[in-house]
Order: C-alpha cells, then structure tokens, then sequence
C-alpha cells in the first residue's frame, strides 16, 4: 500500500510539471512572437511612411506620421496572434530624422488551482531608420 502512495505521488507531480513547462513554453513563445512581429513591423511600416517627394527636393529622409501609423497597424493585424489582445501605443514618431518609439502589450492568461492567473507581456521598441548614406 505504501508503495502504491508513492506512485500516485510520483505520477501526479509529474503531470503537475509537464502543465506547467507546457504553460510557460506557451508564454515564452507568445513573447518571442510579439517581440519578432514588432521589430519587422515597425521596419516595414517606417520603409512604407518613407516621404519620397520630400527626399528627391530636399536631401533628407522623412516619415510621414500617419503613413506610419496606418501601415503599422495594418500589417501588425495581419500577422498578429488571433488569440490575443493587444493594445499598442506609439510615444514618440519624429519625421525628421525619422524615429519612432512603439510599445505592444499583450495579456496571457493561465489556469493554476482553479485560479486564473493572467501575465502581461510587454514589449517595446526605439527604431531608427537607417540610409546608406
């Protein structure tokens, strides 16, 4: 009987911790994705926002804002998780030199004991747009 105990014991640990690395698996991976998404959405979308009229009469390299604005939603909606929310927010977009600082905050949710537990997930990005010359 006793070792029977051990057993039980042995076997209800070991489900008990392959839900939880199965669970923080998922939340490690749901970061690395936003993280991924929002690095190559903000370079496409300030590629897309590039002011061509204005390089080719003045030299210099310029963003237009809602350009940004509207491109980086559209191709984060398109790529993004559907089994998340989301809430981005952009602090600072300056068109000359063109830079732009995103956040995008995400909530993960997890059921421990019958509680749930949630995780924000909190992502942010300072990007620059580079010129070869």
């Amino acid at each position: 009987m006793k070792s029977a105990f051990w057993g039980v014991l042995v076997v209800t640990l070991s489900i008990a911790a392959v839900t939880f690395i199965i669970f923080f698996q998922d939340v490690t991976s749901s970061q690395e994705h936003n993280y991924y998404l929002l690095k190559e959405t903000t370079e496409a979308a300030m590629i897309d926002a590039v002011d061509i009229a204005y390089y080719k009469t003045s030299g210099l390299v310029r963003i237009d804002r809602e350009v940004f604005v509207s491109s980086f939603i559209k191709r984060f909606a398109d790529n993004a998780n559907l089994g998340s929310e989301y809430k981005i927010y952009f602090y600072d977009i300056n068109e000359v030199p063109p830079k732009v600082s995103v956040e995008v905050r995400s909530v993960k949710l997890g059921n421990f004991s019958g509680d749930f537990e949630s995780f924000d997930i909190i992502d942010r990005l300072n990007a620059v747009l580079e010129t070869p010359y």
